[in-house]
């Protein structure tokens, strides 16, 4: 498509007979981009006395009509229309030849093209049931009736016109008015020529008159923000995780080892790509123990401080750090490395970007139309209009996409209660109760069980956990059962709770006791992760280690002895970046983790070097003791030792394998050592001996060991025990 420096030339032959004029009303809805069939207008058609020719090309001095080497002028029509009558009797093939100021261009016509989306593809998209909905919109390069080029699809039932602009009209969208392929609100048009690389967005004749631009919904990539066009991408990327692949489902999640490591992966080491982290940030997870990781949003979004919650772009991972076959090299090598990846996924909101979803087509479309459901009180954003069957296609394709195209082995879904409630952050007269006069969103509540059975159904090994804040009945529960058919749930609860007692002075923690066990009486009410995330350490809540009370050394004993405790608790774990180590600031998107408190030269670099062994171990002793995850969901796989020891500060309780075999876990969240400290154990387990104690002098502990250098012996069906200051233990029969 390069331009040819020359003038010009006059056109083979006697010039054409002139073509009948458009009809006034479609010659003008056709150039203010508001005719619905552009096609029925332009490209060659058979009429009386031969084909006639007609070109949409603004700013063009002559254009002619090549065919079979001859040239053809075209006569000018006026606001960049072109036409003619060829003598021929069939439409012949031809390409266009535009002349403007700087030279000429030989283009294949876009208008001489039948459709480039099949009926099933338009079936499916109006019944709500394409599932690969990536495969029928947005911008795809392909080959079509021989000619390369790409095809542009955009779902838009509102809008009286749609054409395409982009770099390759220097952004006049005249040139490219699209077609709407009838009841399925879908708009088409392939362009050849236009291919990879291509920035475009789709400018839209609204039905009340307004004409602006969007970026597309369907989009595989963005530009870097705070440009805002869609580009137009391929995936040429050959993956090498076929063995992962295969396997990761042979276990179920809930009864495997499920230690995640939560990274927001612009900030976990700034400024490096998507594939300089795959150097990185595999093998450190790995050293660490991790079974996963969990990536805090990467779909695109223009506030790089809304952590990526604040979605605009649901099919392209951020552009921030490269392209999209560079994101899905870093999950290739987290794969490799035996790392699974979860990938925060935000269908709750989506924000009011002029140029992105909100009133896409000039009226709500992504968004409910009624302002009671669609407005999200507290992040001035709206909210997805869950039963409308597009809508709900758009994301459950989405959640699709990624597990298929980027290989994500689990879907945390943010904000669930914000979409399960009608009435969630609003007050009297703010909301509309459903069909039943309740509060639940019976729309939402359908979405999320469509979601998840498809996913699971299409994609095997894969795992999705709800955010879910309220008592919900049924979060994990099989679709099929009534549930809403999560994998997994985050344990609001458990976390509220522990947290609010660790964060006593010791001295008070007995009247807090409690809150360290009520966890236990619906811990098994449905499949749970226990959340140490990113949200309990910003916004002035503190970092982990800096929660705790007292000076450096307890703050960091009461953080070792938590995570102990954690890791030990019936459910999955999941930890922030940074609360690893100990750090002590909150968490800075800017910043990230403050990884220079490890190096050799700060003067408490081993004390925070200690806190990171003692995770690393954590982990390495928790994937090798299947009684701390094989039965986290089996009521019969826990046992309290000890739960009311309030005034001591002591909680011990016991952990079964399938086979009996079991763990102790005692925390002491006091700072005396407890001597000859008493514990229950059951009579199959004749001898114990220590597996950890996060009292350790290798992670900055003081060192008291629970027994002598041998294996404890129970007397009477008692273990009598030393318990160290601030610490958790955990003790387990010899091998």
């Amino acid at each position: 498509m390069a331009l040819r420096d020359t003038s010009p030339p006059e056109p083979a032959g006697p010039l054409p007979p002139p073509a009948g004029p458009l009809d006034p009303a479609d010659r003008d809805r056709l150039l203010a981009g508001a005719h619905h069939d552009p096609h029925a207008l332009l490209g060659a058609h058979p009429a009386p006395g031969g084909t006639l020719v007609r070109a949409l090309r603004p700013n063009a001095r002559a254009v002619d009509v090549l065919v079979d080497g001859t040239r053809h002028r075209l006569a000018p029509e006026g606001g960049g229309l072109f036409a003619a009558l060829l003598p021929h009797p069939r439409v012949p093939p031809y390409t266009l030849v535009a002349s403007y100021d700087d030279g000429e261009l030989e283009v294949e016509d876009p208008y001489r093209f039948l459709p480039a989306l099949g009926e099933l593809d338009l079936h499916l998209i109006r019944e709500g049931r394409h599932e690969q909905l990536w495969r029928a919109l947005g911008a795809e390069p392909m080959t079509h009736q021989g000619v390369a080029g790409t095809r542009f699809t955009v779902w838009a039932p509102n809008a009286r016109g749609v054409r395409v602009t982009g770099d390759f009209t220097y952004w006049d969208g005249t040139q490219h008015p699209m077609r709407s392929l009838g009841a399925s609100g879908v708009w088409e048009l392939f362009l050849p020529g236009v291919g990879e690389g291509a920035r475009y967005k789709f400018e839209i004749t609204s039905r009340h008159g307004d004409r602006f631009l969007k970026a597309d919904p369907m989009a595989r990539r963005t530009e870097v923000p705070p440009a805002t066009a869609s580009v137009v991408t391929a995936s040429h990327y050959e993956w090498g995780d076929a063995r992962w692949m295969a396997h990761r489902g042979d276990t179920p999640v809930h009864e495997a080892p499920f230690s995640v490591y939560e990274v927001h992966l612009p900030s976990w080491r700034p400024g490096l790509t998507y594939r300089q982290l795959a150097d990185q940030l595999p093998a450190y997870v790995k050293e660490m123990g991790f079974t996963h990781v969990e990536l805090m949003p990467v779909a695109e979004h223009p506030f790089g401080g809304s952590w990526g919650y604040q979605v605009t772009s649901y099919y392209a991972p951020t552009s921030r750090l490269g392209p999209p076959d560079d994101f899905r090299y870093l999950v290739d090598a987290l794969h490799r490395a035996g790392i699974g990846v979860i990938m925060d996924w935000v269908p709750a909101h989506f924000p009011k970007d002029d140029w992105a979803l909100a009133r896409f087509d000039g009226d709500p479309l992504y968004e409910p139309g009624d302002s009671r459901r669609a407005e999200h009180p507290d992040w001035g954003t709206y909210e997805f209009d869950f039963g409308r069957t597009e809508v709900r296609n758009f994301l459950v394709a989405n959640a699709v996409y990624w597990c298929e195209e980027f290989h994500i082995d689990g879907l945390r879904v943010d904000a669930v209660a914000s979409m399960l409630y009608l009435d969630y952050s609003r007050g009297p007269g703010q909301w509309a109760p459903n069909e039943f006069g309740g509060r639940e969103n019976l729309d939402a509540v359908a979405f999320l069980q469509e979601m998840n059975a498809t996913v699971y159904r299409r994609c095997p090994g894969v795992v999705t956990i709800a955010e879910e804040s309220t008592a919900w009945e049924g979060v994990t529960r099989p679709t099929d059962a009534g549930g809403l058919g999560f994998g997994l749930k985050w344990n609001m609860g458990w976390m509220h709770d522990s947290l609010r007692y660790v964060r006593k002075e010791p001295v008070h923690r007995r009247y807090h006791h409690h809150e360290m066990t009520f966890s236990m009486v619906y811990a098994h009410s449905e499949n749970y992760v226990l959340p140490i995330s990113h949200d309990e350490v910003v916004h002035g809540k503190r970092s982990l280690v800096s929660k705790m009370p007292g000076d450096w050394w307890q703050r960091r004993a009461n953080q070792r002895a938590y995570l102990g405790f954690m890791w030990a608790h019936p459910g999955k774990q999941l930890l922030f970046m940074g609360q690893e180590f100990a750090q002590g600031a909150e968490w800075s998107e800017v910043h990230g983790p403050e990884w220079w408190l490890l190096d050799g030269g700060h003067c408490a670099a081993g004390d925070h070097r200690g806190v990171r062994d003692l995770v690393r171990d954590l982990n390495t002793v928790y994937r090798a003791t299947p009684a701390l995850w094989r039965r986290d969901t089996d009521p019969g796989g826990f046992r309290w030792v000890l739960c009311d020891a309030a005034d001591d500060n002591v909680f011990a309780f016991l952990r079964f394998d399938t086979d009996g075999s079991p763990v102790l876990a005692v925390s002491n969240f006091s700072p005396v050592v407890r001597e000859d400290y008493r514990l229950w154990v059951p009579e199959e387990a004749p001898a114990w001996q220590e597996a950890l104690n996060t009292d350790d002098p290798r992670y900055g502990g003081g060192g008291v060991a629970v027994g002598g250098p041998g294996a404890l012996e129970p007397e009477d069906g008692f273990l009598r025990l030393t318990l160290p200051p601030l610490a958790t233990v955990w003790l387990a029969p010899p091998p």
